[in-house]
């Protein structure tokens, strides 16, 4: 089995004109209320911004930048609950290839909307997310396509410009809050946080509902937990 180098922040920096080719920074903004209310100075990214409302479109933005030709030709296939389908979508069409996302029974529909929208073949299958990625997985090897997980390192690598700008915005930053769901988004943060400054906390924060994450860093493996949110943005 071939080991693949750690990301690292220089990849980061490398991703940035593959993002900033299609995107803005996104704001960060200091909230007093919030601060009041918890003690400390708090400040708010906002990657709601991002055309597609997540900060993952920055990792498909870098992920499709770096395919080579018969990738491109071959397409996109992966698997989603909304966010990380969004991103590839948005990439893809970009980029001007094709994408197709298997998502759940039940999926956001304003979510399979918007994939829809922009250009993608959203396809249903299963009851939940692995049986989605492992159906989708198999299509990208008959019509040989690329499979994209969530957390492939080019999308790590994309994700991370956005922990630069908080840096860049506001380097005296103590802590760093992060929603986990697959963890694209935390780990992007933690490189290039513990890069600059091997001090900042990096916190990881899971949904009770869907701790499958938590579990797993708790006991040093992988391990399966029941996943029982509607905040699919955070189901893993």
């Amino acid at each position: 089995m071939t080991t693949l180098p750690s990301p690292t922040i220089n990849d980061i920096y490398k991703a940035r004109p593959n993002v900033y080719r299609h995107l803005r920074p996104t704001p960060l903004y200091h909230y007093r209320g919030l601060s009041e209310l918890v003690g400390g100075e708090i400040f708010l990214k906002h990657e709601n911004h991002q055309p597609v409302g997540a900060f993952k479109v920055r990792g498909g933005l870098n992920l499709v930048a770096n395919l080579d030709n018969r990738q491109k030709r071959g397409g996109l296939f992966t698997a989603s609950t909304g966010n990380h389908g969004q991103s590839i979508a948005f990439a893809a069409r970009a980029h001007g290839i094709k994408a197709t996302i298997a998502v759940p029974e039940g999926a956001n529909p304003g979510k399979v909307s918007a994939m829809r929208g922009l250009g993608a073949e959203v396809v249903f299958h299963g009851t939940d997310f692995d049986a989605a990625r492992l159906w989708i997985t198999e299509l990208a090897r008959e019509r040989g396509g690329t499979f994209v997980g969530p957390t492939d390192e080019p999308l790590i690598h994309g994700v991370g410009t956005y922990a630069l700008e908080i840096l860049e915005d506001h380097p005296d930053v103590d802590s760093i809050i992060v929603p986990v769901g697959a963890g694209s988004g935390v780990c992007g943060t933690a490189i290039v946080a513990k890069s600059i400054n091997p001090k900042i906390q990096i916190i990881g924060v899971q949904s009770a509902q869907a701790p499958t994450m938590q579990h797993s860093w708790q006991q040093g493996q992988p391990v399966e937990a029941q996943m029982k949110t509607i905040a699919e943005g955070l189901a893993t």
